[in-house]
């Protein structure tokens, strides 16, 4: 039999694939990650930065998703406090809004009930005689504001924190390398790679594929054939804007397509996205287009006419959802773990939030592929610190 190297081999260095090399350090397993470029240099640094249940996901009935964000978020605030914090949402109600007041509080009703009802999930209501002008936001015809918690996150300080944490645990990180081949033969994948003194090759028991939007570009390279799943690549921009950062986070509907889109604080300043755009081409050419830059611009200006639009910076990430009819707005946003062959899993999608429950439900998935080890840790009691300047 032939020598193997790590019981689990990652491909991808976003917040999915740390999530898996924390999961499985801390079960005890041998693994090592493959990063291309560096941890989280794509849509896990381009994201809207929340830690949230997905309110939104609601009206689309995953009341499961909600659940299970909700309870990770807690989490997160618990074992990552100078990573995660709450925030106040605020969802302003206009008369021609499209969502009325009493859809949002029923909304936000359930949302504390899922949430447990505890602090954190409570809401207020402030009707139209308490409306004041916060932030500069529009008043005309608005007829009440909800006020309600979830958090906000750095999401790629947030990767590098569950790397350096799965580092301390005995995990094995390789970057800049990038997966050339990989092929299965007596229940052992060999994968060859590339990194910066040339081509190597490492075999392991299972391979894990969290590349993102490069998820069927790995699989292509992965002999036997794997199975894949047909997938819209979606592309979501931002804009940061040379404003005042908002006291809290807006939850606005886009006048024109009734889209869900926040405005945010971000380092002193407004950070507007996201949109939902189909992205055809390489990922790593991504950026926003003009028509997403106005877009999101008419958005903050239609809502903070007296705010400036003037842009600091843009920026564009990538994601994966499986294909389906209809809009992608309400395609459904949880993980699908997608076994491709023998020990191939792929993960497809996914939402920052979420990432630690998606890893333990990889490692269980693998777990019956893998040998007989000893639990090093509970990832939901290890405690994630940011980046000291020292290091």
């Amino acid at each position: 039999m032939s020598k193997v190297d790590y019981d689990i081999l990652i491909i991808g260095g976003g917040i999915q694939g740390v999530g898996v090399a924390q999961a499985a350090a801390a079960a005890g397993y041998r693994v090592l990650l493959l990063e291309k470029e560096a941890l989280a240099s794509a849509t896990s640094s381009r994201s809207s930065k929340l830690i949230h249940g997905g309110l939104r996901y609601l009206e689309t009935a995953q009341f499961g998703l909600v659940r299970k964000s909700l309870r990770e978020r807690a989490i997160l605030l618990r074992i990552a406090p100078e990573l995660v914090r709450p925030v106040a949402f605020h969802i302003p109600v206009y008369k021609s809004s499209t969502r009325k007041s009493w859809q949002i509080r029923l909304g936000l009703s359930v949302y504390a009930l899922l949430g447990g009802l505890k602090p954190l999930a409570r809401f207020k209501h402030f009707p139209k005689t308490q409306c004041l002008s916060q932030d500069g936001l529009q008043t005309k015809n608005l007829s009440a504001l909800y006020r309600y918690w979830d958090a906000q996150t750095d999401d790629a300080a947030l990767t590098r924190a569950v790397m350096r944490s799965a580092i301390e645990l005995g995990a094995k990180l390789i970057c800049p390398a990038e997966a050339i081949s990989a092929g299965y033969e007596d229940n052992i994948y060999q994968l060859r790679y590339r990194d910066k003194n040339g081509e190597k090759q490492l075999a392991c028991h299972a391979l894990v594929n969290a590349a993102g939007p490069w998820i069927n570009t790995v699989l292509e390279r992965i002999a036997p054939q794997a199975s894949r799943l047909e997938v819209d690549r979606v592309q979501g921009a931002h804009v940061l804007l040379d404003a005042p950062a908002p006291s809290a986070i807006y939850y606005l509907e886009a006048p024109t397509d009734k889209r869900a889109v926040f405005v945010m604080p971000w380092q002193g300043k407004t950070l507007v996205g996201t949109t939902e755009t189909c992205f055809q081409g390489d990922p790593d050419t991504v950026s926003p287009t003009e028509e997403e830059i106005r877009y999101l611009q008419a958005v903050y200006r239609y809502y903070f006419p007296h705010g400036g639009t003037n842009i600091i910076d843009v920026f564009a990430g990538v994601r994966v959802l499986p294909k389906a009819k209809g809009s992608f707005f309400n395609r459904p946003r949880d993980t699908v773990l997608h076994m491709s062959s023998p020990a191939l899993l792929s993960l497809y999608g996914g939402k920052l939030t979420g990432y630690r429950a998606t890893a333990e439900q990889v490692i269980t998935m693998l777990r019956p592929r893998l040998p007989k080890v000893r639990v090093k840790a509970d990832t939901t009691t290890l405690i994630l610190h940011p980046q000291s300047n020292g290091q």
